[in-house]
Parts: structure tokens; C-alpha cells; sequence
């Protein structure tokens, strides 16, 4: 029924740039823009593969209200189906104020009572006998309510049917290490941590160092994303370094994590390679941060192809 099914956070993002510090110390601060977005890394991956061509599902969790009801409007906008979406009463919707500086780099404010942080493997759990052959747990870290056992327990789930699990993650939020989370390795068939993220759990600041340590720990695959360096990817054949794909200006970094996520997703679909699936994810997040807004640089299969030709 699917080709993808994306697990994590969907959300509201109210986007101001350029924002700098004086911010803090005037009473007004005009931007160029400050627009309403959607977000959450799940939304996110979702979104565009759906706009590259893959049926996906997105199993998350919203509140009952105006907030709930445009990301549900926004979903059916992009071909997603709304019935893996949990819907709770007396639960705010995830706001996400982001504050985006003339690099293009942001800074979230968020509500940590809100659905963001509020995703529990109950909510997950329902929906997985319908899940696709590809599997990606887009939010390891954002939930608190998806702790260590309860994530062991998540991926066990996922992988009684052999399928495909990704898993994109956020910095750990409570001092977390690389042994601690080491035995959810071995049920990942592809990470992709960013290099902040991953040292953050290993100590270890050299991006081909800590993909290799991964790879040595049971992941099949480790892609660790550097940005405006592309990624360093480290399976069984070895380390290597794939160049990001060049942009003309980067206005907004919001979502091109997950974007780079879909992007090697859509390949690993369509039964690429891996070194393929990196190349096309790097394009992928290149048309995102040319546009503000998580998923306003792709709306169509031809525009990652044209990027990366």
C-alpha cells in the first residue's frame, strides 16, 4: 500500500529572517520575511517525498485544534493520508518559533508540553502492520516518551517483517552516549546523524572516525551529514566523502536534514546504490535551503533532478 512509511513529529513553524542578536536589545526589528511554515522531521521527509512520487505514510500525533487541523489540511494538500495521524484531545499542536540568522542558520524556540515531544510507541504501534517495506524513524531524541527501551522495543517491531529501517536523529537531550544507545544499532540498516549530533555521542569530532564507529557498532550504513561539505558515508566497503552539491545562495537551513533524509529514502526505493542515494540526498537538501521554509525549495521529482545534473 505504501513505499515509505515516516514515523516522528509534524508541526507548525513560524519562520522570521534575518534575525540578529539586536533582536534582544530593540523594541522592533523589521525582517525580510515572517511566514507560517510546516515542520517536524517526519512532516518533513514526508512531504517531499511525496512531491518526488512515493505513496507514503506518516504515523504521528497532533492536538485537537486550529493548529491540528492545518497540518492535517497540509497533508491532504500533498497526497499524504491522514488515518496514521494520532489525534488528541487537550494537547497543544507542536508551535515551533524559528529565528533564522543572515547565514541561514536557525534557532528554535519550542513548547515542550506541545505533540513535538508527546509521540509515545502507543501512538506508533497501531499503525505498523500496514507500514511499508521502508521504514524511517525520523526524530530519534525528540520524544521523551521514546526513550532507550521504548525505541529497543519500536525498531524490534519494525523489523519483524525484515523491513528497512533509517533512522534520522536530533541532539541527545540528556547527556546520552554512544554506548548507551548501542544496542538499537544493530536493528539499523541506514543512520543519518549530522556531525554536531553524533559527536555529541561519541566525543569524537572527525565525521569519518565517528561514521566508521558506527558501522563497527551493527549499522549497516552510517551517512553523516557536514553541511556545506556534503556527508562521509561508512558501510562494509569502507569510508568515503561525498561532495555537497553547490547552491546559489542559502537563505534557510530548516528542514534540509530531513530533505537529504528523503532524498537518500527515494533512492534506496528505487533500489540504488548507496553512494547514488547519498549523491541524490545532497541535491535534494541544496534545493532547500535556496528557499525559506522546510519544504519550499522541492516541489517536484524534476526539481532534485535538474540540481543534480
Amino acid at each position: 500500500m505504501y513505499d515509505i512509511s515516516i514515523i516522528g513529529a509534524a508541526i507548525i513553524d513560524i519562520l522570521a529572517a534575518p534575525v540578529s542578536e539586536t533582536v534582544f536589545s530593540t523594541g522592533s526589528c523589521p525582517m525580510d520575511t515572517i511566514q507560517m511554515s510546516f515542520g517536524g522531521d517526519a512532516l518533513n521527509e514526508a512531504v517531499i517525498l511525496s512531491r518526488l512520487g512515493k505513496k507514503v505514510q506518516l504515523i504521528t500525533k497532533v492536538g485537537e485544534d486550529e493548529a491540528g487541523k492545518r497540518v492535517l489540511n497540509f497533508m491532504e494538500e500533498n497526497h499524504l493520508p491522514v488515518e496514521s495521524v494520532k489525534i488528541q484531545k487537550d494537547l497543544a499542536t507542536g508551535i515551533n518559533i524559528v529565528l533564522i540568522n543572515e547565514k541561514g542558520e536557525r534557532h528554535f524556540l519550542t513548547n515542550p508540553h506541545g505533540s513535538l515531544r508527546k509521540l509515545a510507541f502507543e501512538d506508533i504501534n497501531g499503525c505498523l502492520d500496514d507500514a511499508a517495506p521502508i521504514v524511517s524513524f525520523a526524530g530519534m531524541f525528540v520524544s521523551p516518551l521514546l526513550n532507550i527501551a521504548k525505541m529497543k522495543q519500536l525498531f524490534a517491531r519494525i523489523k519483524e517483517k525484515d523491513r528497512f529501517l533509517a533512522v534520522d536523529m536530533t541532539k541527545a537531550k540528556n547527556g546520552e552516549t554512544l554506548e548507551d544507545i548501542e544496542e538499537l544499532l544493530p536493528y539499523m540498516d541506514c543512520i543519518f546523524p549530522n556531525e554536531e549530533e553524533i559527536a555529541l555521542l561519541t566525543g569524537e569530532r572527525d565525521p569519518f572516525e565517528n561514521a566508521k564507529r558506527l558501522v563497527s557498532c551493527g549499522v549497516k550504513t552510517a551517512v553523516v551529514k557536514c553541511g556545506a561539505d556534503g556527508c562521509v558515508v561508512a558501510d562494509r566497503q569502507g569510508v568515503r566523502a561525498i561532495p555537497a552539491v553547490p547552491v546559489k545562495v542559502c537563505l534557510d537551513t530548516t528542514g534540509a536534514g530531513d530533505s537529504f533524509a528523503a532524498g537518500f529514502l527515494w533512492g534506496i526505493a528505487n533500489g540504488w546504490q548507496i553512494d547514488e542515494c547519498a549523491r541524490f540526498a545532497c541535491a535534494a537538501a541544496s534545493c532547500t535551503v535556496e528557499a525559506y521554509g522546510a519544504a519550499g525549495g522541492i516541489h517536484s521529482l524534476e526539481d532534485v533532478r535538474r540540481r543534480m545534473r
